[in-house]
């Protein structure tokens, strides 16, 4: 072949590549982000074991938790993501992220400084700081009274019955489905609120057992839908003390060695016949104390500790 007749060859070859360049490129171009536009896939969640801000966290399914601790604000300002359970975030919505608790799930939360109370809908992992125990969409946050950027003393508990409606109406894992019980409920006395705009005031001075109003009893059970009902209700506000908290022992001797490594205390706690021993430091005057003694305990490996109320 003639030189002249291999650069025909190679321009030829050239063209085909060139051709089929555009086929390449097109088969290499990742699909859209979750959120940017295809429908949400909302899934019953509980997952696996995962690291956010150098702590790990071990998702369990709880539908009886109440616990205490520091809330923050989302920092999302848009809709569009994607959570961890395949819903799109929403900060108009009233929302939160928690992380452990199986998603989603219908949470009671009170802000312990200004004594409002809502029911939110956890959809997400999080928060990302250590030492805080939910993150609240902005529209949670202004239900609550919690300014944006700042945090806020909460007292939160699972809301059983709706929890578990609306994990059994959501897609899950097989061997998963959960049977559908009712949980008793305390009555607790508040009173009325001038609410935020766009919400609505509990009526009357009892609250009720709930925001979405009970099925009768032939009716099917309905999940509660992604956007509750947004009531607030308003009692006295009861500010309490910050503490850190490490791990809980059955054994004293153990418990004790642990409190010795980050100056804590041991406390006796359980009931007659089977006591149970926690490792806790304070109180503390400030949030800033109550963080430096928490990232001194998890500095030692006391990964379970945590900053609660009390």
């Amino acid at each position: 072949m003639t030189p002249r007749g291999r650069r025909g060859h190679g321009a030829a070859r050239g063209l085909l590549l060139a051709a089929a360049l555009p086929l390449l490129v097109s088969a290499c171009v990742r699909p859209p982000p979750p959120g940017s536009g295809a429908a949400a896939q909302p899934r019953y969640v509980v997952g696996e074991p995962y690291a956010m801000g150098g702590v790990w966290s071990y998702p369990r399914e709880d539908f009886t938790l109440r616990e205490t601790g520091l809330a923050v604000v989302a920092a999302d300002r848009a809709a569009g993501r994607r959570t961890a359970n395949g819903e799109i975030h929403d900060p108009a919505l009233a929302t939160a992220a928690h992380r452990t608790l199986q998603l989603p799930t219908i949470l009671r939360v009170a802000n312990l400084e200004t004594g409002r109370e809502i029911l939110l809908r956890v959809n997400d992992r999080g928060p990302a700081r250590a030492g805080r125990v939910l993150e609240l969409s902005r529209r949670a946050a202004a239900l609550l009274g919690v300014a944006e950027g700042g945090t806020a003393q909460l007292a939160l508990s699972v809301e059983a019955e709706p929890s578990r409606r609306l994990a059994a109406a959501l897609p899950q894992p097989e061997g998963t489905r959960l049977a559908i019980a009712a949980a008793p409920r305390d009555a607790v006395q508040s009173e009325e609120l001038a609410p935020p705009p766009g919400s609505s005031a509990a009526p009357g001075r009892a609250r009720p057992g709930g925001a979405m109003p009970a099925a009768a009893p032939d009716a099917p059970l309905a999940p509660p839908p992604e956007r509750l009902p947004e009531t607030v209700w308003q009692g006295p506000a009861r500010p309490g003390r910050l503490y850190l908290q490490g791990s809980s022992f059955l054994s004293r001797a153990d418990a004790q060695r642990q409190a010795a490594r980050i100056g804590a205390r041991v406390e006796g706690t359980g009931r007659p016949g089977r006591p149970e021993y926690r490792v806790r430091l304070g109180p503390f005057a400030s949030i800033a104390e109550a963080d430096t003694a928490l990232e001194r305990a998890l500095r030692s490996g006391v990964s379970d500790a945590r900053i609660l109320i009390d």
